[in-house]
């Protein structure tokens, strides 16, 4: 690879918004690492642009597993320019009184201590590397802001990746790291097709919900991304513009 290639990480690659910002940033011209636990959703993301993806399925929930990636992510680009820490979990609607210990950690594993292993190594990487730094991007959806109803598991993950952003935007800041995030309202991607068929609202109504497409979403990260490191987004919100976001409660 030329010693101009600028090399990035997404995790949750194979689907949705992942496989969306991935294919964008190849196509913008980087290296891109594709993160998922299933190798064949991970091949379907590289389709028509492998020469420019590097497959590693990897559990973002087992601090081993984000270990091996790190240290092939070493090993094979020496380097790492940018992460798009993207891995992310729901549960259909259930109240607080009804959720499981089990559903609860389900989805913490994944959307905060996923993130933060990913984040942690990554920072680890770019501030030893040479040249110094790198950009860290963390989806943490319109969630970070205000809640659906029955959404208390997610809504603290995203309300905790917010924390999470800010703190690796302040600690990145003697090493050339910038850390932003980009919340994400009713991208159209299977996670959100109940949208179209109606979702509970604030008030305990049903109403469908306008979507928007992905790749709007990919290109916001890959604007994100293209800044130099003396520049950041700290946050972005993109949505669909006539979701009812501002009108929750």
């Amino acid at each position: 690879m030329s010693d101009l290639s600028r090399f990035a990480l997404v995790t949750g690659a194979g689907s949705g918004i992942g496989r969306a910002t991935a294919r964008a940033l190849c196509d913008a011209g980087w290296q891109v690492v594709l993160v998922g636990r299933g190798r064949p959703k991970l091949e379907e993301t590289a389709a028509g642009r492998s020469d420019k993806c590097l497959i590693v399925p990897t559990d973002v929930t087992s601090p081993a597993s984000v270990k091996a990636l790190f240290a092939t992510i070493r090993k094979e680009l020496g380097r790492l320019d940018l992460l798009f820490n993207n891995a992310g979990l729901n549960l259909p609607g259930v109240s607080i009184a009804d959720m499981t210990f089990d559903q609860w950690t389900s989805i913490v594993d994944v959307n905060l201590n996923g993130a933060f292993l990913c984040a942690q190594g990554a920072f680890r990487l770019m501030k030893e590397q040479t040249p110094i730094g790198g950009r860290i991007i963390n989806n943490g959806s319109v969630s970070a802001h205000a809640p659906r109803p029955d959404s208390s598991a997610y809504t603290a993950t995203k309300h905790a990746i917010t924390g999470l952003t800010k703190s690796i935007a302040l600690d990145g800041r003697r090493f050339d790291i910038a850390c932003g995030q980009i919340d994400i309202g009713n991208a159209d991607t299977t996670m959100t097709g109940r949208m179209k068929t109606g979702i509970v609202q604030a008030d305990g109504s049903m109403r469908e919900e306008p979507t928007m497409d992905v790749r709007h979403v990919a290109d916001a990260v890959v604007h994100m991304a293209a800044l130099p490191l003396e520049a950041n987004v700290l946050f972005m919100t993109v949505m669909a513009t006539k979701m009812p976001l501002a009108g929750r409660g």
